[in-house]
Formats: structure tokens, C-alpha cells, sequence
């Protein structure tokens, strides 16, 4: 790691330069493939809202499937090959689609198909990036870290969304995912130029997967805080992600507006995360961490109330609004969620800990969307939009009931209980929620919107996590 110093950290730590322009271009290519999935269902094979829905679940459902051995063997080996296997594997998925439309053989299932394993690869690169950005970065430095991966993701998905939506009206929605094809190389060269090494894992004793597998779940179970957060990123998730599966099909088929718009929209809306993430370090200074974070995601987010108003005209201001408090929120929180996973728990125990709290935060993320797109198909999709978004600030009472309302700042050390001894005892100290907006690999619907997420690297872009 490099001595931390005061500002500057992209002019002075060359390994962070290489990463956070790796992963501002790689976010921009998922930016147009999360909006282009959608669109080439919805417009090229003319899929229904349950079909739109599937596709949105894909994305997520690796998590459930193999988000816990996932942590466990993340923390066996070393993050950066992962994260280069991880990338190359999506570059080479995404390609398919356009060759395959080319050849006249693209199906849905097809795009099931590259959700799906696409989602699987952004599962291993989101937990070892989670585990691998605090060896790059020393914890002075993480803060100013986190927030300008934040603030470059969101204006790299803006660009990507506006762009996308554009391309999609000119040349068609499955020629915007050929943007993945530069993108993602040019990911997978700035992390191969990183030049930090990480030390060998072999050294430790390796014990059955299915051990480490359920320490890592008491371990989370056990710890007030990665409990509450664990649990609010899951609540969230569930109803940030229906709300966002159905927003494609919501805004081309109920509101009437073009392939084009859908895309302006969505970037627009975007730019609120680049606000939460300028504003998430100085709020938190000045108030406190806990008190940042209830403030942000109590507020905030609650405007997603106002999006199934949208209509023609005038009444796109109702998502306008709705969609910038929702991404300003989550990004904020998601910062400062980011900062206190790394001081809070153990780099040996990254890998793990936050597996087990992303298969929570993560394993909502199907559920909603195929929630939303089964109630889209039986109730109309704008009463599903009115179910859906009327559950984020219910999510959000979940951080009011927790010790958070009764302090100013969020731990920067675990205290260990007596009974706890071993390595049950050090893997407590993981982190909740596993942190920030993500910018790798992500799978997620029309813009996917604003959820609950991990570090930058991997996820739908504002995910919580």
C-alpha cells in the first residue's frame, strides 16, 4: 500500500488511477447493458412485463445460487485474477447477443441465458473486489476512495444510460451492446496494469466449505450492526429492484415515451447519485455517520413515492424527482456504508462476510423482480409501480428501529464478546450491507436504478449491498 497523504489520492497512487479507470469504463459499458437487455426484450422480441421480469431476476439469481461458497473461495485465493476472469467472461457473454441477432437466432431465452451466467461471473468479481480494495488503499485513504469510485460510476452509468438509449433509437437496441465490447477491454487492461501484488493465501489451514460457509452466516447473524444492515439491504432491494424491473416497460408502454427518452430519463435521474456521492463525506463529518445515514436513506429514497405518477409531457417531472432522490440516497448511504465495512472488519474476512451479507442483499433482488413483474401481469403495471415504490420507505424504518437511531457514529471497531474466541470470533467484525454502488459486471434492468450494492465493481449501479 502507499503512505496515505492529504488529497489527491488519483494524482499521487497510481494502482487506484488504474482501477478507477478501468472501473469508470467498465461501468459505462454495464450502464448500456442494463438498459439494452431490457429494450432488446421489450422492443426486438416483444417480450410481456412477466418475461421483462424473468429477465431482471436472472441477473440476480447466482447470488442465491452461489454467493456463499463464492466468499469462501475469494478468501482462498487472490482478488485480482478473479476479477480479470470475472470481467473477460462477461465481455465474452455480452458479445453473443449482437452475433446472435446477427445471425437471426436470438431468442429470449438467450438473453436469459447471458443474464444468468453474466450475473454469475459478477458475483465472484463483486466479492473480491469487496475484499480487494482495502489492501490497495490504506484506511486513511478509503473514504476519498470510496467517493470518487462513487461519483465516476454514476457519471460514467449517466453516459452510459443517454448514450444507450440514444444508440438504441438510431441503430437499434441490440447495437448498444456492442459499447460492452471497448469497455470491458478496456477494464481488463488498467486492473492487469495495477501493480500491487497481492501475498500468497496458502499459508492458512483450509477447512470444509461448508464450515466456513456457516461461520461466515453466524457471524453476520451474531453482530447488531451487519445484521441491520444485512437486513435493510434485502428489504430495500426487494422493493427498489420490482419498482425498476417494470420501469422499461412502464415508461415506453404506459407513459407513451420513446426508446430514446427512456434513456434521458434514466440518465438524468443518475445524476443524483453523482450528488450523493459528492456530498455523502461532508454531511457524515458534520453530523456523524449513523445520523448521515439516517437522514439520507430516510429521506431521500421515500421520493420513489412520486415516480407512478409519471405521464406525457409535464408529468415526467414525477420521475425526474422520484428517480434523483432515490439515486441520491442509496449512492450517499452506500458510501458510507463502503467506509465502514473497511474499518470494521478484518481484510482476511472480506471475502466471506460480505458473500454472506450480499446473498441476503442480493437474494431480494430476483424475489422483487418477479414479484413486480407477477403483479405487473395480474394488476396493470402502474399498480404494481404504486405497490412496489410505496414499500422503500417502509424498508427504510428498519435503520429507525436499530441502535443507529441512539448514536452519532458508526463503529470503526467490533467489540468481541467473552464467549466469542477463535476465528469466530475475529470474523465478526465484518461488515453489513458489503457497501458501495457497483460498476463491474452488473446484469440489471433499464438503468436498474437505485439499489442496495457493494463495493464499485460489480452489481447493478446503485444497488444497496
Amino acid at each position: 500500500m502507499s503512505a496515505p497523504a492529504s488529497g489527491g489520492l488519483l494524482r499521487r497512487h497510481r494502482d487506484f488511477r488504474m482501477l478507477w479507470v478501468g472501473e469508470t469504463a467498465n461501468k459505462y459499458g454495464s450502464a448500456v447493458t442494463g438498459l439494452a437487455l431490457p429494450l432488446v426484450a421489450v422492443s426486438t422480441l416483444h417480450a410481456s412485463t412477466l418475461q421483462v421480469g424473468l429477465l431482471g431476476a436472472a441477473g440476480w439469481l447466482p447470488w442465491l445460487l452461489i454467493g456463499l461458497p463464492a466468499g469462501v473461495w475469494v478468501d482462498r485465493l487472490r482478488c485480482r485474477p478473479i476479477m480479470l476472469a470475472s470481467t473477460a467472461v462477461s465481455l465474452l457473454l455480452y458479445a453473443t447477443v449482437p452475433l446472435a441477432a446477427l445471425a437471426g437466432a436470438l431468442t429470449l431465452w438467450h438473453l436469459l441465458a447471458v443474464a444468468l451466467l453474466a450475473g454469475a461471473a459478477g458475483v465472484f468479481f463483486q466479492t473480491a473486489y469487496t475484499a480487494y480494495l482495502p489492501q490497495l488503499l490504506e484506511p486513511a485513504d478509503q473514504s476519498e476512495g470510496n467517493a470518487k469510485l462513487h461519483g465516476s460510476a454514476s457519471a460514467a452509468g449517466i453516459a452510459g444510460l443517454g448514450s444507450g438509449g440514444l444508440i438504441a433509437q438510431l441503430a437499434g437496441p441490440v447495437n448498444g451492446l456492442l459499447a460492452n465490447t471497448a469497455t470491458f477491454l478496456l477494464s481488463l487492461w488498467c486492473t492487469a496494469r495495477i501493480g500491487h501484488r497481492e501475498p500468497g493465501r496458502g499459508g492458512r489451514p483450509r477447512r470444509a466449505l461448508r464450515r466456513e460457509i456457516g461461520e461466515g452466516l453466524r457471524l453476520l447473524a451474531s453482530d447488531v450492526w451487519f445484521r441491520t444492515f444485512a437486513l435493510f439491504g434485502a428489504a430495500s432491494n426487494l422493493v427498489l429492484t420490482g419498482y425498476q424491473s417494470l420501469l422499461v416497460v412502464f415508461l415506453i408502454r404506459e407513459v407513451g415515451v420513446g426508446e430514446g427518452t427512456v434513456g434521458l430519463l434514466v440518465a438524468a435521474a443518475s445524476t443524483g447519485g453523482i450528488v450523493g456521492a459528492a456530498v455523502a463525506r461532508r454531511i457524515a463529518a458534520r453530523i456523524g455517520t449513523a445520523r448521515a445515514m439516517l437522514v439520507l436513506e430516510l429521506a431521500l429514497p421515500a421520493l420513489t413515492v412520486l415516480i407512478p405518477l409519471t405521464d406525457r409531457g409535464a408529468g415526467l417531472v414525477w420521475y425526474l424527482v422520484g428517480g434523483f432522490g432515490a439515486s441520491c440516497g442509496v449512492v450517499a448511504g452506500n458510501v458510507i456504508k463502503a467506509t465502514f465495512q473497511q474499518r470494521y472488519c478484518p481484510p482476511e474476512l472480506l471475502g466471506r462476510l460480505s458473500a454472506s451479507s450480499a446473498v441476503l442483499n442480493f437474494g431480494s433482488i430476483p424475489l422483487g423482480a418477479l414479484l413486480a413483474g407477477v403483479l405487473g401481469t395480474q394488476l396493470g403495471v402502474r399498480p404494481a409501480m404504486w405497490l412496489m415504490t410505496a414499500g422503500v420507505p417502509l424498508a427504510a424504518l428498519i435503520l429507525w428501529c436499530s441502535p443507529m437511531r441512539r448514536v452519532r457514529d458508526l463503529p470503526t471497531e467490533r467489540r468481541v464478546p467473552v464467549r466469542e474466541t477463535g476465528a469466530g470470533a475475529g470474523a465478526g467484525a465484518g461488515a453489513a450491507g458489503a457497501g458501495v454502488a457497483g460498476a463491474g459486471t452488473e446484469t440489471g434492468v433499464a438503468g436498474a436504478g437505485t439499489a442496495r450494492g457493494q463495493e464499485p465493481g460489480g452489481g447493478a449501479g446503485r444497488e444497496r449491498r
